[in-house]
């Protein structure tokens, strides 16, 4: 009887979702609104009334395909941009998700718990289509998206995205036409993005195509630094004196560089094939390899010591200061990993 009821249940919910978005679609222009914690209804409610999940209840996914994460300090969250499905197969198919410390979900789709389809109508209009970098910084959500790319005749342009991180509405972006996409950004305290393009690899690399970008409050773009010792770099960071901390896929060099490009310091991870970064109050360096799946340790004036192996596609990282651990993106594995710190 119990299977019998949860099927049941299960098909009347499948039957008020898409009779919600039936009804969402045949509206005119709608007001921005961001998803509800896990509970019912999942769209918020002309009433507001909501009643959230059992406490006894834990779920576990909506992470798919994420490159990066950040830490809400405000709300105690870890916050995931989820690329969704590729430009080529359907556009502004990404969403935001919010998870707890323990890995468990706490809002499956904060952004973009509309379709593609029904975004457009959004005041303002939804637009998020594969984010890659992600950071928080002055009350905003930041992500290293793209336009283009739906196929071979159509360039992929860099786009770095705002939206507000009280209320989830989008709050302005800034395109790059002359890059193809960032991979990690970073922002400082005063606005200014930082930005990797990993540019090519292979048996044929490009090393011009291997860039830092600067975009200043004003929305000013310029290639910060370019080619050697960059080698397709990938995750960014602050360190505590303001210099920018890049690490490459193509080697294991950890590369510190002044605010105006100038190279003061190399170190190296214990693997090559960086990706995540993360950088501590007191200058200790956390690298992930998204090809060799290590995390290395670098404590100040140190060398690398591995503290975990063998993560698949271990991404770009982020800190969760409210448990104190590393959490990993872990790309197409469509998980998350969790390493607590000592």
């Amino acid at each position: 009887m119990d299977r019998i009821n949860v099927k049941i249940g299960a098909a009347m919910l499948l039957v008020g979702v898409v009779s919600g978005v039936l009804l969402a679609q045949q509206q005119g222009p709608q007001p921005f609104f961001v998803g509800n914690p896990l509970g019912l209804p999942v769209n918020p409610a002309a009433d507001g009334t909501f009643a959230p999940m059992s406490s006894n209840v834990k779920v576990y996914g909506a992470v798919y395909s994420a490159e990066s994460c950040s830490y809400d300090p405000d709300r105690g969250l870890i916050v995931v941009p989820n690329r969704g499905v590729g430009q080529a197969v359907q556009t502004n198919n990404a969403w935001v998700s919010f998870i707890n410390h323990d890995g468990s979900v706490h809002t499956a789709r904060w952004i973009g718990v509309q379709t593609p389809e029904q975004r457009a109508n959004l005041t303002p209009p939804l637009v998020l289509n594969e984010p890659f970098g992600s950071d928080i910084a002055r009350g905003m959500l930041y992500v290293a998206d793209r336009d283009g790319g739906t196929g071979p005749n159509d360039p992929s342009v860099a786009v770095v995205r705002r939206f507000d991180m009280k209320t989830g509405a989008p709050a302005g972006e800034v395109k790059v036409d002359r890059s193809t996409g960032f991979n990690d950004i970073e922002v400082a305290d005063d606005g200014t993005i930082y930005a990797t393009q990993t540019g090519t690899g292979g048996q044929n690399p490009d090393p011009m195509s291997w860039q830092v970008w600067k975009i200043t409050p004003d929305g000013n773009a310029s290639i910060l630094v370019q080619g050697a010792p960059l080698r397709q770099p990938n995750g960014i960071a602050i360190d505590p004196q303001g210099n920018i901390v890049v690490v490459n896929i193509g080697d294991n060099a950890v590369l510190t560089f002044s605010p105006s490009g100038q190279l003061l310091k190399t170190e190296n991870a214990a693997q090559a094939g960086s990706d995540g970064l993360v950088i501590m109050p007191d200058g200790t360096k956390y690298v992930s390899s998204v090809t060799l799946g290590g995390v290395s340790r670098i404590r100040p004036g140190g060398t690398a010591e591995l503290i975990a192996q063998n993560i698949p596609s271990a991404a770009s990282m982020c800190y969760d200061a409210g448990a104190n651990q590393l959490v990993i993106p872990m790309n197409a594995n469509n998980g998350l990993a969790f390493i607590r710190l000592n």
